[in-house]
């Protein structure tokens, strides 16, 4: 049979390469297994304790596996070094006489290896998955011929993904331009004059679509913790209205979105919430310059506070951007809609690929029981 079964520790070596190249650019990973900036702040840190990861080098965090009912675990795949926290594991596949790294990668992208890791994992408060337990699980593994098979169609589909997602960003730089464009050449104008507070409150409880902000700057479902019976106290946020987390250093970026649904929906006390004269100011043309990471350097600055750092209402009404007429604010939020869309687009790509890898395992895994 060309099927083995081998202990992922019989494939991988522990690398712990420490930064002495000056590197600053830090990251993380996330339960999509995936590389992330890191949200952290990372001014005055010592730079020198933390793993740098490489091309093929992946990077493990076993913490709370069985809570997430997830192995964290990421192969890096871009040119340029990055750091990540001396708390993860930093490792490669050095038996590449027995396995691909990518390969090697795509068994984790699949639910039941997921559930498997939750079922391993100590059973503790936070549901570890110890590296040495980690490296006790087996794994089944075809062939090299079988696997580059598999690999070479995961290449193409992932190759495809990435072309569309890089003209994703020739469009994102479309829209960057023309309203820098519009800075150049217009004054800019509090935009204070053209919205205002809401508070209303869900008092009878009429409204039970409850949702919350992420760092995306997009609505997502609310937290299994809100308790649906009592939202008497939380904030309505009708169609086309804005909402936005006062605090700011948490995620170190201003969360919002405006309500693009076709009802309207609650949040959380503590958020702000107000609506805009769409007679002259589009909701979507404020929210691409909300968007910019220029603005979330600016919200920070503006933010006070001690413990916490807040970016109060009265300071979003002081921000000032160039209103143009609204024809003008159409168009370019046209261009903007058609990015959106393609980065939903593009988005559903990733989702389909990394649902397709259990598929070609399986694949895999029957030819070799075959041959």
């Amino acid at each position: 049979m060309a099927l083995k079964k081998y202990k992922l520790g019989e494939l991988i070596s522990v690398v712990d390469e420490r930064n002495n190249l000056g590197i600053r650019d830090f990251f993380g990973i996330n339960i999509d297994k995936e590389f992330m900036p890191t949200v952290a702040n990372t001014e005055g840190l010592d730079e020198t304790k933390y793993k740098v990861v490489r091309k093929n080098r992946f990077v493990y965090s076993g913490m709370q596996t069985g809570r997430d009912e997830c192995i964290r675990v990421s192969m890096y795949n871009c040119d340029k070094p990055i750091l990540v926290s001396p708390a993860y594991t930093t490792f490669e596949v050095t038996a590449t006489d027995k396995v691909i790294p990518l390969y090697f990668f795509m068994k984790f992208l699949s639910k039941e290896m997921d559930r498997y890791g939750a079922f391993c994992s100590d059973g503790s408060i936070r549901s570890n998955l110890d590296w040495d337990v980690f490296c006790d699980i087996e794994i089944d593994i075809p062939s090299l011929d079988i696997q580059q098979k598999y690999v070479d169609v995961y290449n193409a589909m992932l190759a495809n993904q990435q072309n569309y997602e890089r003209g994703l960003e020739d469009l994102k730089l479309v829209c960057d331009g023309y309203i820098e464009d519009l800075r150049r050449k217009m004054p800019c104008e509090k935009i204070g004059g053209y919205i205002e507070e809401r508070n209303e409150r869900n008092k009878d409880k009429s409204i039970d679509f409850v949702m919350g902000l992420s760092t995306k700057k997009e609505f997502r479902e609310a937290q299994s913790r809100v308790n649906r019976e009592e939202l008497g106290s939380y904030k309505i946020v009708g169609q086309g209205d804005f909402a936005f987390v006062p605090t700011t250093d948490t995620w170190k970026v201003l969360a919002f979105s405006y309500n693009t649904f076709e009802r309207d929906l609650v949040v959380s006390p503590i958020y702000e919430v107000f609506s805009v004269n769409k007679e002259k100011l589009l909701p979507a043309y404020l929210a691409m310059w909300l968007s910019r990471v220029e603005f979330d350097r600016y919200a920070r600055f503006n933010s006070w506070g001690s413990a916490r750092e807040n970016f109060s209402m009265e300071e979003m009404k002081n921000v000032e951007i160039p209103i143009p007429d609204i024809e003008i604010q159409k168009s370019i939020v046209n261009i903007y809609n058609c990015y959106i869309e393609r980065k939903r687009i593009n988005e559903q790509l990733k989702a389909q690929i990394k649902d397709i890898c259990p598929i070609l395992i399986k694949g895999s895994i029957e030819e070799g029981r075959r041959n």
